[in-house]
């Protein structure tokens, strides 16, 4: 197992992605920031206080669960869990950014898209991803990244979140 980012070094780089974020948010359009389940939406939440400090304040924010929408639903079976959308309000003409922990072959991404569509029309929508490995199999790319690596496909990449593992940091075995 090796040690990508430590508690120290997470937290700074989820800084920097805040004032990424902050310096290309449009001045007259209504921010949204949107967190897939399970640790996207911690991350998205960790963003919001980052982007109030760096003076942006979102509109809205919420979390999306794509299991619906995943092209191996049917690999998955009766073990997927739907752990519910939270948005409780109208995506349509929002700035939105997406966040998600990590991106690998683009799928993910790919069914929050469509999960996202079934709900409104953004104005734009922005990927911010902690951690892209690479290995792409779909043409997404991430707007916002917090660390960029070259992973082998039999390689590993685990987010852990004080919220949801008692820690904080990301491997890679």
């Amino acid at each position: 197992m090796k040690t990508l980012l430590t508690n120290n070094e997470l937290q700074a780089t989820l800084e920097r992605l805040a004032h990424e974020i902050a310096e290309a948010v449009p001045k007259d359009i209504p921010v949204a920031v949107v967190g897939i389940r399970r640790r996207g939406e911690t991350l998205a939440q960790r963003l919001l206080q980052l982007l109030a400090k760096a003076g942006v304040k979102p509109a809205h924010h919420g979390a999306l669960d794509i299991t619906l929408y995943r092209d191996d639903l049917t690999t998955i079976g009766p073990n997927a869990v739907v752990r519910g959308t939270e948005i409780d309000f109208n995506i349509t003409d929002t700035w939105l950014v997406l966040v998600d922990d990590v991106l690998y072959t683009g799928r993910s991404i790919r069914a929050a898209l469509s999960a996202l569509t079934d709900l409104g029309r953004p104005r734009a929508v922005r990927l911010a991803v902690l951690v892209d490995r690479g290995l792409r199999e779909l043409p997404i790319q991430p707007d916002f990244v917090g660390l960029c690596i070259e992973t082998a496909p039999e390689n590993d990449v685990q987010v852990k979140l004080t919220e949801v593992d008692g820690v904080d940091k990301v491997e890679m075995t």
